[in-house]
């Protein structure tokens, strides 16, 4: 085992702020100490009196990723420590934002001990005027995940070191916030050197001069400008269905949305085919706020949140993936299928005794079709070549010939139903869902028809005195036009 590491904190500031205590340990050390950087004011005025530094700064210079570099600085410290026992000297307190101090923290391969040195957030929030109470985050701005950020808090980036970083905090908060909203960069707050500079933030990385003593302030934000979180939607969901929210939102149950929920989804689709991307967005939102609307009505009525929709989601994905989220292997598609099917009958257990159980009463007929057919192929009841299927298809269409002719209804109907039924299997065999290649058909003929008709319009002639022949004219016109 290594000899000691001591880890001292330098403070914020200048040496007029650190604590007497420190100031005389590191003032009567023969030995040089080890700086994590040398850009800091208490190192420049010790260097005066004589103490001897060397710092890491090399290694911030060659070495691209931050984790490799505070690796390299705790591999050096603990080689130096088989030497003899090393003080290592930190900016402001060691247990702030400190990733080498927690690198040697978590080792066993030599001893270490912490001591204190004054923390910059005290002075940080006197100079900025703000109170943590009303909620803040400290952020390293070296690594951090956009997604954590709330900016109802306040903010406040450290480790803000180059132009590089500060450019990276940019972007990231420009995904959020307009680029005119306006930040502060507090460089040695609470030294004689304190600088606060409030700028855009599209110019947070254009002319600053950044260094180890430098944050980047984030006020509190509106919630106008957080419209595009999902916190502000729900809040804004909860407000509609609140005590003073609208009448239609607070009347609403989940019986009476199921209407506009199917509607939802059909927009969707349309949207989808029309390859409208303006379109799915405003449809997906709309799909969205049905969720939200089935959330809130089971939150108010005690029963469930919109947390628990998306832990059942979050788990069931995690459950049916462990290609992905645990220890599996598969080798294709095919076993990707396998594995969901698998794990989707463990965790309905007993509740579902047939193969075919599972699909929704209100699904539309032909859909319905290709899921019976889809959940049965998995057992194998399946044709072995797509040939047999259309000469089944064949032998429906002659019983269909045969009720004709018999002028027989109800067995007309029975085996158009079975060309129908064949007509989906034929799909699913080509891996098209036949419910969307209809209602793409139904919206081509829409659009067809409708144009006869603009056609006949701008002639002044009837529709229904037009004869077919002129009709059929323009639909081939209209289909040209596709």
């Amino acid at each position: 085992m290594g000899n000691q590491i001591e880890i001292i904190g330098l403070g914020s500031g200048d040496l007029d702020q650190m604590p007497l205590g420190i100031y005389k340990k590191l003032s009567n050390t023969s030995t040089t100490i080890f700086a994590r950087t040398i850009n800091h004011p208490v190192i420049n005025a010790l260097r005066d009196d004589g103490v001897k530094f060397t710092s890491f700064d090399k290694i911030y210079q060659t070495t691209e990723q931050f984790d490799e570099v505070y690796r390299r600085i705790v591999d050096s410290l603990i080689e130096e420590s088989h030497q003899s026992p090393v003080i290592y000297a930190v900016p402001g307190h060691p247990m702030l934002a400190e990733k080498t101090v927690q690198l040697l923290l978590d080792q066993d391969e030599v001893p270490v001990e912490v001591i204190g040195g004054q923390s910059y957030l005290d002075d940080l929030f006197t100079s900025l005027r703000i109170d943590p109470i009303d909620g803040f985050q400290f952020v390293d701005g070296t690594g951090f995940n956009r997604s954590q950020l709330n900016y109802r808090q306040h903010i406040i980036f450290c480790q803000v070191y180059d132009q590089f970083i500060a450019s990276n905090v940019k972007l990231e908060l420009l995904e959020d916030l307009p680029a005119s909203y306006q930040v502060k960069i507090v460089e040695a707050a609470g030294s004689n050197q304190e600088k606060i500079t409030t700028i855009p933030l599209e110019e947070l990385d254009h002319s600053l001069e950044v260094n180890n003593l430098t944050s980047v302030y984030i006020p509190p934000a509106p919630a106008s400008m957080l419209n595009h979180t999902f916190s502000r939607l729900k809040e804004v969901i909860a407000i509609l269905r609140g005590p003073n929210g609208c009448p239609w939102d607070k009347k609403q149950t989940h019986e009476t949305l199921r209407e506009y929920a199917i509607e939802e989804v059909y927009e969707v689709i349309e949207a989808i085919d029309s390859q409208d991307d303006e379109g799915i967005v405003e449809e997906l939102g709309d799909l969205l706020l049905q969720v939200m609307l089935h959330s809130q009505i089971g939150e108010d009525d005690g029963y469930f949140t919109v947390d628990d929709v998306i832990r059942s989601i979050t788990d069931k994905m995690i459950h049916r993936h462990p290609h992905i989220f645990a220890d599996k292997t598969v080798e294709s598609i095919d076993d990707v299928y396998k594995t969901w099917d698998t794990l989707k009958q463990e965790e309905k257990g007993d509740y579902r005794k047939s193969v075919l159980d599972g699909i929704p009463a209100g699904l539309p007929a032909l859909a319905k079709a290709f899921k019976l057919q889809k959940k049965a192929a998995k057992t194998g009841f399946d044709w072995d070549n797509i040939d047999d299927i259309w000469k089944k298809l064949q032998e429906e269409l002659d019983e269909v010939g045969e009720a004709i002719g018999s002028q027989d209804k109800s067995e007309i109907e029975k085996e158009l139903g079975d060309v129908l039924f064949v007509l989906a299997n034929i799909s699913r065999y080509y891996k098209v869902n036949p419910e969307i290649a209809l209602n793409q058909t139904n919206q081509k003929f829409h659009s067809r028809f409708s144009y006869i008709e603009e056609q006949l319009e701008s002639q002044g002639k009837d529709l229904y005195e037009t004869t077919l022949e002129e009709m059929d004219y323009y639909w081939n016109q209209a289909k040209r036009r596709e």
